[in-house]
């Protein structure tokens, strides 16, 4: 059955697609069967890994997956490891649909059942295929995001290194332990990483100490700094890369902080 893992913070530009998307690619590559599940209708994952635009996934995304209860169609082979369930701008629909039962096209599909349960419901389906299923999720607390944390074990808080994301680790925080009450897999903090650190700047080490001050048993050792590799993985992917193993020598070692506390629990 799979481990099920969500990359979260209520903040943009914290890195939780890239981090996704390499944690699925860097899990493919070491023998894992992994499914990644884009929960932001921005869609950024899906086209990291499909290398297509997302509105090519129009009416064959997990909006509909979820809407369906049934995932099969929707799943979107990268390689012979690693699956996508992509997103595109109509899950911003999503919530409308939990409450009226109106989808984007114009139909009445009503869904039975607890909003916060849909996506772990839908998972259900094919869990046992997988040793892996990573999520990404939007920069807010909304239905996608509390989905994906009552559907997971695992909570990866990404933690960008300024004030407004230092701050919104606490209401974070608290979505995650509602994820834990509510849902229906013990939802726990795998731990914090913290990522896109500018070395120049010193409010950036200033919070880097800060978090790890408050969380010294949650933060990961590994800090992800802004690199112009990783930056790029958006235009060059992981296939084909010349600069694939500079963007990936930071997360290695995140990676295997984080199989470690896997393994450990």
């Amino acid at each position: 059955m799979a481990i099920t893992i969500t990359m979260g913070i209520q903040k943009g530009g914290c890195g939780k697609s890239t981090t996704t998307g390499v944690l699925a690619y860097l899990l493919s590559r070491d023998g894992y069967r992994v499914l990644a599940v884009d929960m932001d209708s921005q869609g950024n994952l899906t086209e990291l890994l499909s290398r297509k635009p997302s509105n090519e996934f129009t009416e064959k995304s997990v909006l509909e997956a979820m809407q369906e209860r049934d995932p099969e169609p929707y799943i979107v082979r990268v390689n012979d490891r690693l699956d996508l369930l992509p997103a595109n701008n109509f899950l911003a629909t999503f919530p409308r649909w939990i409450y009226t039962g109106d989808t984007y096209l114009g139909k009445y599909v009503r869904y039975k059942g607890k909003p916060t349960l849909i996506l772990d419901d839908t998972l259900d389906k094919i869990r046992h295929r997988y040793d892996f299923i990573v999520i990404d999720t939007p920069p807010s607390l909304s239905e996608q995001t509390t989905n994906a944390l009552c559907a997971s074990q695992y909570v990866i808080m990404m933690f960008e290194c300024s004030n407004w994301c230092y701050s919104a680790v606490p209401n974070f925080m608290e979505s995650v332990e509602g994820a834990r009450v509510h849902g229906r897999h013990n939802t726990r903090l795998l731990g914090i990483l913290r990522t896109m650190n500018d070395v120049r700047r010193s409010d950036a080490k200033a919070f880097n100490e800060m978090i790890e001050e408050d969380y010294p048993n949650e933060v990961f050792k590994t800090i992800i700094t802004r690199k112009a590799p990783i930056g790029r993985l958006s235009l060059y992917g992981f296939e084909e890369n010349n600069e694939l193993n500079q963007a990936l020598e930071q997360y290695e070692n995140f990676y295997k902080e984080m199989m470690e506390r896997v393994q450990s629990r």
